[in-house]
C-alpha cells in the first residue's frame, strides 16, 4: 500500500472553513472578509492559511477574489455544503436528532397550557370588546 500523505482536513481545511463560515456569516465584515481577517480567527499561521484557502477553492467549498498574480485576496462567499459542515445550515442527521428530542419532550407529558391571559387562567367572564354570542 503507498505511503499516504498527512490528514490536512481536520488539522487545518476544516478550522479554516469554520473560521471562514463565522466571518462570512458576520455582519461585521460584510459576508466577505479579507484573508488577514481569516489568518488571526482561524488561530494557523498564514501559509496555513493560505494552502487550505487554496484546497477549499478547487473544491467549490469557498468563493474567492483573487488579485492578477492568483493569490486569494477575499472569500466571497461559500457552499451550501461548507454551511452544512460548518454547522451554520442543518444536515439530515441534525434534523432527525432534533426531530428525536421534540418527540422525547412531548412523550414525557403535556406542555404547559397558556391562553394568553395574565397568570394563565381561563377568563371567568367574556372580554368587552368581545361579539355578542348570537342564538342559532
Amino acid at each position: 500500500m503507498p505511503d499516504l500523505l498527512p490528514d490536512s482536513w481536520f488539522t487545518r481545511d476544516l478550522p479554516v472553513l469554520r473560521a471562514v463560515a463565522r466571518l462570512v456569516d458576520s455582519p461585521a465584515h460584510g459576508g466577505a472578509p479579507y484573508l488577514g481577517q481569516v489568518v488571526p480567527a482561524s488561530g494557523l499561521p498564514r501559509p496555513q492559511v493560505v494552502a487550505a484557502v487554496r484546497g477549499l477553492v478547487d473544491t467549490g467549498y469557498v468563493a474567492a477574489l483573487t488579485n492578477v498574480a492568483g493569490d486569494v485576496v477575499r472569500i466571497t462567499g461559500i457552499s451550501g455544503e461548507a454551511r452544512r459542515l460548518t454547522g451554520l445550515w442543518p444536515t439530515p442527521q441534525s434534523e432527525w436528532e432534533r426531530l428525536g428530542e421534540q418527540l422525547a419532550a412531548r412523550a414525557a407529558g403535556p406542555p404547559p397550557r397558556w391562553n394568553g391571559t395574565a397568570g394563565g387562567r381561563w377568563p371567568t367572564r367574556r372580554p368587552r370588546w368581545a361579539p355578542t354570542p348570537v342564538p342559532c
